[in-house]
């Protein structure tokens, strides 16, 4: 009941905004929070105007001037209906009985808690000093000797502690009357937080248009469409998993679907769940079978020793042994082949209910290791005895969506400097073992003498140079850089494995230091969505291009893109910035990334972008300035990551963005059908038990919805508490001389043909812009229309009209008002009337609980109360009890409310004491409550 009327508050800001937008205080004093809906499919509740996802929980705002209420806590909690589709419902509580017992005399309230805490406790301090420690343990590792290993891949490490691997095996379905696919895939899948990357790579079927995720039960639980491309590769994201969901991840309960939209229609499924050997695996292969549409496959994920020439591997299988007698154990033979001459041969046992099988193939020759760093090595799996089955695929370095990147700074070189230069590397591993590599340098001290991938140095005077790569460079004419484009065509499989493994270096040497300047670590950057860093070369950041130069040991690169909403998106990886000479509480945060205007002759426009906690940062900016985009597309903008050392920019890099944003960036649009499915979703069983319910051509209909009735499309229905009124569209007001009817629409419209002879293509683009968008039910009306609000979940306000302007695009609202009645007890005849009427007989008038009654305006309703007109009191918010600090009154029928306007203060530590309204600063607390004490002990020593 409480969360109801918490909902019955939120969903009158709707009407609110509408009515209210010409005064300065809008009528009900509760504004909507303006947040784009998300995809279609998805299950979650919507509150206040905001979608949540199942078993979320947050704080519910309630706009100025009452702002967010920390002390209630909504949850959306998971409903399955009768026919298994899920749905959120939203349930409030109050937290504050949870509240613990402060241990102090004189507790305060901090802003932005709902619990009083000691104002003497230092508890905030420990927070960030922990802080402090933890990231300062995390780099303490990044600067260890060359001797110890954890150097190599410290980072990635730690970076694993917030993300987990998972994979899956897609194969043909066996249990359907359609014939069974032939084809199989591998998906390897990365959750870092609420995020789901995927990388799929498939064999022996057409490319697939869509990949569905299916939750325990069988429902759709997120969709992807695959976009067209001639590559056996795919690369997603499912971003903002439900928790539920996110459960049934680990818990190995998801299952993953991928269909072709070619004729033969064809699909397959696996499991998603999690494997050991995911985080060592840097070869793989995909096992088809020969047989047309036999439902069989597997993957293999195999792995080098550190040390010896082992190749360790894991298989997936699927189909292989039928599930008449799933625990009964069936003799397999693994063999390693080469142009079919086989090399090495395992016997093994497997069962339906465990068809994983994991061996080592133990020291393999020259030839083995070369062949398998060339793709050539084939692995096959086969069933002895009569009806023999057989499944095969060939060995390459593991596929993947991930970067290859890598770099290099003047920080990380075998003798670390400062000299303000940057180097960036990518490289792409293809399944014959050639590595192909572009390296881009820049503000170096002087000429390129070498480029080398190398390994780690056992010891700092000897160096473990694998592949020379100096012949590919060029200077091309650049000062103090330049660029190396080609391939390494003889990869070993060891280095390989190494490369996959994040142990490989790249190294600069110059004229002036010719062992280092520049060195970095190639590492694989997971995938992350964008497409951007899968195309282009990466901007390089230096230190040289800051103006004026710094000389820095740090470096980086970013990828930028704008995409079709003209929202910006950035990816950038430092390195070489180190913290040790920061000896504030917050070294831990390394940097902030700011984007801007290049042009010096005028004040340059900054956004800012990102902190760092670590060498990466990513994100998206929406709402940018024409000027900036402008910038972006004409290439006088640029990336800037300053530090405390140098506040005024330590790292930049040029970027040009190619775009067409004449008009800056734009908000989504939701489709009309996704907020009615996200807003609307009941259950039907629930429906027909609430006692609001209407019942309307074989349907039941919740309390405030609104539909297309069956009888007649032009005319749309609503349920108001058990009673369905159905009104013909409102037409909007034609101005040209000749209208035509169309058969598919409801509404006349003018004759173009007969208007265009009379009317300049210039006049009409005046008079006709695009429409206007009303809040009230997120939905664009069409320029001249007017229409009855329609507040979900109430439905249509009739004592309100909202006319569309058709000059200036924007929405004007007003209330309707009725004539005055001379009658003591007037009556509305239908319940769809605005205004009542006089009856025969005369009556004294009854109390009108009606929730928008435009008679007469002497009078002010707020919730369940009526005020008088210049009545002032003190807001009640369900849930949260009365709000002392908000004072409203009414203003000739108008709710206006105001919050009570708070003195500025200096300190950086506000609190907030009980029964006060204002926070004040915890050091004049404290100075009132020694005086206070000090008063009180002079008036007991008098005594």
């Amino acid at each position: 009941m409480e969360a109801s009327r918490a909902l019955w508050i939120l969903c009158c800001a709707f009407l609110a905004s509408a009515l209210g937008s010409r005064l300065k205080t809008p009528a009900l004093p509760i504004q909507p929070e303006r947040e784009p809906m998300i995809s279609k499919g998805l299950s979650g509740c919507s509150f206040g105007g905001r979608f949540y996802s199942l078993e979320d929980t947050w704080h519910p705002d309630l706009g100025e001037p009452f702002g967010v209420m920390h002390c209630v806590m909504c949850h959306c909690e998971p409903q399955r209906s009768r026919r298994g589709k899920v749905f959120g419902k939203v349930s409030c509580r109050n937290m504050k009985q949870d509240c613990p017992d402060p241990t102090c005399d004189d507790p305060v309230l901090l802003p932005g808690h709902c619990c009083k805490t000691c104002p003497k406790g230092n508890s905030g301090k420990k927070e960030v000093e922990s802080l402090f420690e933890f990231f300062q343990e995390k780099d303490d590792d990044l600067h260890k000797s060359y001797n110890d290993r954890s150097y190599i891949s410290s980072e990635e490490n730690s970076n694993r502690d917030s993300a987990a691997d998972f994979v899956a095996v897609l194969t043909g379905v066996t249990d359907s009357w359609l014939p069974s696919s032939s084809g199989v895939a591998r998906a390897r899948f990365t959750l870092a937080r609420t995020s789901l990357t995927f990388s799929i790579t498939f064999q022996r079927m057409n490319r697939p248009s869509l990949i569905t995720f299916l939750d325990s039960d069988g429902n759709t639980a997120f969709e992807f469409r695959v976009p067209l491309a001639d590559t056996d590769m795919i690369c997603g994201v499912w971003r903002n998993l439900p928790k539920s969901h996110l459960r049934q991840l680990e818990a190995e309960q998801l299952h993953v679907s991928m269909t072709t939209a070619d004729n033969k229609k064809e699909e397959i499924q696996g499991k998603i769940i999690k494997h050991r050997a995911l985080f060592a695996e840097t070869f793989s292969a995909i096992l088809t079978s020969d047989e047309v549409h036999s439902g069989m496959g597997g993957i293999a994920m195999l792995t080098l020793s550190d040390t010896e020439n082992n190749l360790h591997f894991i298989l997936i299988l699927q189909g292989l042994v039928s599930h008449g007698s799933s625990s009964v154990k069936v003799p397999v033979r693994v063999k390693l082949l080469y142009r079919q001459h086989l090399l090495r041969e395992i016997q093994a046992n497997i069962s339906a209910d465990d068809s994983d099988l994991a061996e080592v193939l133990a020291d393999l020759n020259s030839r083995e290791l070369f062949w398998l760093s060339r793709g050539q090595l084939q692995i096959s799996v086969e069933t002895e005895g009569q009806n023999s089955r057989q499944v095969s695929g060939f060995i390459s370095g593991k596929r993947s969506c991930d970067t290859l990147q890598s770099v290099m700074s003047s920080g990380s070189a075998l003798t670390p400097g400062k000299t303000g230069g940057v180097g960036s590397a990518v490289f792409t591993l293809h399944h014959n073992g050639s590595l192909d590599f572009q390296v881009l340098v820049a503000g170096l001290s002087s000429a390129v003498v070498g480029v080398t991938i190398e390994m780690k140095p056992r010891r700092r005077s000897k160096r473990s140079v694998l592949y020379d790569i100096t012949a590919d460079f060029s200077t091309a004419g650049e000062r103090g850089g330049g660029r190396a484009m080609g391939s390494c065509g003889r990869v070993e499989a060891r280095h390989i494995h190494m490369l996959l493994q994040n142990e490989l270096f790249i190294n600069i040497a110059t004229a002036e230091q010719q062992e280092s300047e520049l060195r970095g670590q190639i590492r694989m950057l997971p995938y992350n969505g964008l497409d951007a860093r899968r195309n282009e070369l990466p901007v390089p950041l230096a230190g040289q291009f800051v103006s004026p130069p710094v000389r820095t040991g740090a470096a980086g690169h970013a990828w930028v893109s704008v995409d079709e909403q003209c929202h910006l998106h950035y990816e950038i990886v430092i390195n070489g910035l180190s913290n040790s000479e920061d000896t504030s509480v917050n070294a831990h945060l390394h940097g902030l990334a700011e984007i801007g205007e290049m042009d010096d002759s005028s004040t340059n426009h900054k956004r800012l972008l990102t902190g760092f906690y670590g060498q990466q940062a990513q994100g998206v900016l929406k709402d940018i300035s024409v000027e900036l985009l402008r910038h972006l597309d004409e290439g006088t903008a640029y990336i800037q990551v300053s530090t405390k050392m140098n506040p005024r920019g330590e790292i930049r890099g040029r970027i040009h963005v190619p775009n067409s944003c004449e008009l800056g960036s734009r908000g989504e649009v939701v489709e009309e059908a996704e907020f009615d499915e996200l807003v609307f979703v009941r259950d039907p069983a629930e429906l027909r038990k609430d006692p609001h319910t209407c019942f309307f051509e074989g349907e039941h209909h919740a309390h405030g919805s609104q539909w297309t009735p069956q009888y007649n499309t032009c005319f749309t229905c609503i349920c108001q508490k058990k009673t369905v009124i159905c009104d013909p569209v409102i037409c909007p007001a034609l101005s040209c001389p000749h209208t035509i009817q169309p058969e598919d629409q409801c509404c006349p419209i003018c004759d173009e043909k007969k208007e265009s002879k009379q009317t300049t293509a210039v006049e009409k683009v005046e008079e006709d812009p695009e429409g206007c968008y009303f809040e009230g039910d997120q939905k664009m009306h069409a320029p001249g229309t007017t229409w009855h609000p329609f507040v979900p979940p109430f439905g249509y306000i009739k004592c309100a009209v909202c006319t569309c302007k058709g000059s200036t695009g924007e929405v004007h609202c007003e209330k309707l008002t009725c004539p005055p009645l001379t009658c003591s007890r007037p009556i509305r005849r239908n319940p769809s009337d605005c205004c009542k009427e006089c009856p025969a007989e005369d009556t004294p008038p009854l109390e009108d609980d009606e929730m928008m009654q435009a008679d007469g305006t002497r009078h002010c309703k707020f919730g369940d109360n009526y005020y008088q007109n210049s009545e002032h009191w003190h807001p009640r918010v369900p849930l949260v009890g009365e709000m002392k600090c908000i004072t409203c009154w009414c203003d000739h029928g108008v709710t206006k409310c105001q919050k009570k306007q708070c003195p500025l203060l200096s300190c950086s530590n506000p609190i907030r004491r009980e029964g006060k309204c204002c926070p004040e600063c915890i050091e004049d607390f404290m100075e009132k409550e020694e005086m206070a004490k000090m008063v009180e002990k002079k008036k007991n020593w008098r005594h």
